[in-house]
Formats: structure tokens, sequence, C-alpha cells
């Protein structure tokens, strides 16, 4: 499906696509090939797509997938996609908010891959969610705005680094990414995107409960990044708590969030889950 198609398909159908759901729809086909090459799909493969538009994507990866599961929340795209893979005997399309459907624990993401070009206006919580399900797929290959992508990628002692890099670091591993110019897109964003892999780990850092306790550390000392991180962990723990895991681990009692690896902040979160919150 190409930039014309695209447009034709838009004028024809008389739809105006939505600011607020982030609407914009691949068109370059070189960079959806590099996706569906970076997903490396087989026919024992199911898919998950989130927010598939007007299919560009969807109908390459249902040449080689297993099965593909499409989510839309758009009524009007809903019809399109029906009329396009609907007697395709590898699709189904749900009509819902990804969001919801994340939260549904009758619906089992563990075994699917998925391969999507998330809507900006919901690929950060989106992710974070289904990070943290107990259902987590295996495997997401999923184009976001660069500079999502970044600090995804992000390391301690960098600008970038924060909680987005720890809540998807604490249960994928990142892959291979490539950037994916605003061209490729119609209507044409204010910002380049990119797409990356993200694996997940085979053996969980934390058990399912200190999640949640990971969760608030992370928020704690991020939420003003430029304060020391042993002040702010002591207006929700015992300060001797805290004052011996940074012993134990040997941390500067001057540190800021932005210097403390993804493992130290593991150590932290299974030491404080043992205290009552002050």
């Amino acid at each position: 499906m190409n930039l014309t198609e695209i447009r034709n398909i838009l004028n024809d159908e008389d739809i105006m696509l939505t600011k607020s759901l982030g609407q914009t729809f691949m068109h370059d086909q070189n960079q959806l090939r590099k996706i569906v090459g970076l997903a490396k799909l087989t026919p024992d493969d199911q898919v998950i797509e989130i927010g598939p538009g007007l299919g560009p994507l969807t109908g390459l990866m249902l040449q080689s997938a297993g099965h593909v599961t499409a989510i839309e929340t758009d009524r009007r795209l809903v019809k399109l996609l029906e009329e396009r893979f609907g007697e395709q005997g590898n699709f189904n399309l749900k009509h819902a908010d990804a969001l919801k459907v994340i939260r549904m624990t009758e619906f089992d993401w563990s075994v699917h891959k998925l391969v999507a070009n998330l809507p900006y206006s919901i690929a950060s919580p989106l992710l974070i969610d289904l990070a943290a399900s107990a259902g987590r797929p295996h495997t997401m290959i999923v184009t976001l705005q660069l500079e999502v992508v970044r600090r995804m990628l992000a390391g301690p002692d960098s600008r970038e680094y924060g909680v987005l890099a720890l809540l998807i670091g604490l249960h994928y591993v990142t892959g291979e990414w490539f950037t994916i110019p605003r061209g490729s897109f119609y209507p044409e964003p204010n910002v380049d995107s990119g797409c990356i892999e993200l694996l997940r780990r085979e053996t969980q850092l934390l058990p399912p409960g200190l999640c949640p306790v990971f969760k608030k550390i992370t928020k704690r000392v991020f939420s003003e990044r430029r304060k020391k991180m042993m002040k702010l962990l002591k207006r929700d723990w015992p300060e001797a708590a805290v004052a011996e895991i940074f012993k134990t681990l040997g941390l500067d009692e001057q540190i800021r969030a932005e210097r403390v690896t993804l493992e130290q902040f593991v150590e932290i979160t299974q030491h404080l889950s043992r205290s009552k919150p002050a």
C-alpha cells in the first residue's frame, strides 16, 4: 500500500484522521519490509498487531505469519480492515482499546509476537503495562517515536535514562533497532521514528510480587531526578533501611538516580520490600 493508495482510500471514505489518537500510516515499502524482516515471522508465529490503521503492515505479515490478530480502536478503520482481510483464514480483528485488552486476564499474550507501528499517543504506557503483565509477549517488534526508542536504550549517566528504560529493562532485553525517517508516514509527523526489537528475559529479575515495589521506587527517585536518591527514598521507607542498602551496595549517599544501574535497582527493591513503608 503506497502513499497514493492511502490518500485515495482516506479521500474515498471521507476519513479525517484523529490527531489525539496519534494516527499516522506508514507507506514506505522498504521500511515495512525491514520491520517484517526484523520480526523473522514463520508459519508457527501468532502475531498481535496494535493500531493496524489501513493494514499496510498487516498485509505483509499475513504472507508469512501463521496467524495475525489486529487490535484497532477506530470503527472507521475496522470496517476497511474487515473488507480487506476479513476472508483470510489466518486473520482475526478485534475492535477494542488495546490498553483495556492488556488488562483482560483471559487474553494470553505470552505465546504471541507483538509487531506493531504503535500510535504515538499510547506507546509508552502500553509498553509499560504490557511488560508488567503476567502474560507478556515473548518478542516485541515495535515502531515508536525515535526519542522513546532512545529512552528505552539509555543507560546510567545519560540524559535519556529513566523510568521507561528501567520498567522495560526489568522484563526485556533490547535487540536490533533502526531509524525510520518521518517521510515514511502519512500524514508526516514532526519527528523521526525507530523500530526496536525487545526480547523477553528468560529468567525474570524479580518475582511478580515485587514488580510494583520496583515501579514505585523508580518513579519516586526519577520524579525529581536532580535530587539525591537517598533523600527521596526516605520519603517512603525507613531511614535505617535505606542507609543499610546504600552501604551494602557501596552507593555514595550523594548519588542521584541517573547513575544507578538496573541491577542495583533490583537489589534495592529486594531489600526495601522487606521493610515496612515509612
